[in-house]
């Protein structure tokens, strides 16, 4: 994303990390106050998000979300399916230890875009696991096709996540081995077809 779309992105999350800056600082703020922390309107917070008990939520949740620098450390492995384990690794314990709040959180995403209250050019949530993912294909760059490549991110970014999470454990109604070894092996598929 370049441009306006990627000033959206910064403005939602600018939004989420003073929500979490004033619940660490022992407050519990309303939106006005978030929207001054973050040095923005509160139209401007209340066109990304619908109330203060979401964009709380969300804040929490943001704030457990794996980070690049603690997954590809100095030394870690350069094979691709070895780093998307990780990736998927990382996001699979942030989903269990939050189970609850992220699947009100797709609820309540669910929710706007079906009753029409989702402006068209805002994003409806942060989109965490896209930039992990193109970080752990990195070392693909050099001989992979850059259309190829893009197909791959975003047919992981359906793999990786918490909505494969819950159809997998909701529809398909595995357990945690069984969906961690299905999410293995589309990864490692994925990779292969993108490195051929």
């Amino acid at each position: 994303m370049t441009g306006r779309p990627n000033q959206k992105q910064r403005t939602r999350k600018d939004l989420l990390q003073a929500a979490y800056r004033l619940m660490q600082a022992g407050q519990s703020p309303g939106l006005e106050a978030v929207a001054a922390e973050a040095l923005v309107s509160r139209a401007t917070a209340y066109r990304y998000f619908p109330s203060i008990e979401a964009l709380l939520l969300e804040a929490a949740l943001d704030v457990a979300a794996p980070d690049a620098d603690a997954l590809f450390p100095p030394g870690a492995p350069t094979e691709p399916a070895e780093r998307l384990e990780r990736v998927d690794t990382a996001f699979h314990e942030m989903i269990l230890a939050n189970e609850p709040a992220l699947r009100l959180m797709l609820a309540r995403s669910v929710e706007r875009v079906a009753r029409g209250e989702a402006p068209g050019d805002l994003p409806i949530r942060q989109n965490r696991r896209s930039p992990l993912i193109e970080t752990a294909l990195d070392p693909l760059r050099e001989t992979a096709d850059p259309a190829t490549l893009n197909l791959a991110a975003k047919a992981l970014a359906m793999i990786i996540g918490a909505e494969s999470f819950v159809a997998l454990k909701d529809v398909l109604r595995l357990d945690d081995r069984e969906a961690r070894a299905v999410k293995r092996w589309a990864i490692a598929a994925i990779v292969a077809a993108a490195a051929r």
